[in-house]
């Protein structure tokens, strides 16, 4: 769930950033999990849901390439490991894999989904959201812009894979998956605390591209670019996420 630029800290991510596992129950519900089932939660961050799922009786394996996050999970019981998602190491072990809010960290997606696909059983079911095309686009352009107004390339700081549903179904479809539905989801959030919170934990990627002693004025201009279409005369700030949901089920 990481990249290069990006470190995950519990305790700031429950403050600016609680409501994504939070908003991951549909997903849950998608999913359907049977007592008795075992399931990769692929991209587990802190075990919210990991916790969730163990609920339902199944046997659960988090697995994240944060340390800081799996130490959290493993803190709260669960069995959850240290895996890059781009490498996972499981053989016909599970009968779903599970991912919610994170494999728009995982860049090379051909290899996230053959990955799945080996990890399970035979009609194993891969379920899963994540941002998808559009996804916090006015964000995005704003963090671009900012950059290039520095004199540094705003595009190559963006950490995201943001898929169509087209291109992804056609990924899941080439690796031997069956797509029982795929769809785009707008879904503009309101942030629990600001903007700014957001972006300290979320665009690393994209902040660490200037000194920290010039992080504040980066901040700030991107939050001027943004406050018209993303704040509300009250100040309360929303983010302008866009969903990508899917099921499929593993047919060779």
């Amino acid at each position: 769930m990481t990249t290069t630029d990006q470190r995950w800290e519990a305790g700031g991510y429950k403050r600016h950033a609680g409501f994504v596992p939070e908003l991951g129950m549909p997903v849950v519900d998608l999913l359907a999990p049977v007592a008795g089932e075992r399931i990769l939660d692929l991209g587990c961050g802190e075990g919210t849901l990991t916790e969730r799922l163990v609920g339902f009786g199944c046997a659960v394996v988090g697995a994240d390439a944060s340390p800081e996050f799996v130490a959290t999970a493993s803190a709260r019981g669960l069995d959850a490991r240290v895996i890059d998602g781009h490498a996972l190491p499981f053989t016909a072990e599970f009968d779903a894999v599970f991912s919610n809010a994170a494999l728009h960290w995982m860049t090379q997606p051909d290899a996230v989904i053959a990955g799945a696909a080996r990890a399970l059983k035979p009609n194993g079911r891969f379920v899963a959201e994540f941002g998808g095309a559009g996804n916090v686009g006015r964000i995005v352009a704003g963090l671009e812009a900012a950059l290039d107004r520095r004199g540094l390339d705003g595009k190559a700081a963006n950490p995201w894979y943001f898929p169509t549903p087209d291109s992804y179904q056609a990924k899941l479809e080439a690796a031997g998956f069956t797509v029982r539905s795929i769809a785009l989801i707008p879904r503009p959030t309101p942030l629990p605390t600001d903007m700014a919170g957001w972006l300290t934990t979320f665009a690393q990627s994209f902040l660490n591209r200037v000194s920290e002693a010039e992080r504040p004025a980066l901040i700030a201009e991107v939050l001027d670019s943004v406050a018209a279409e993303l704040r509300d005369a009250e100040g309360r700030w929303t983010a302008d996420y866009v969903r990508l949901r899917f099921a499929a089920d593993k047919t060779v």
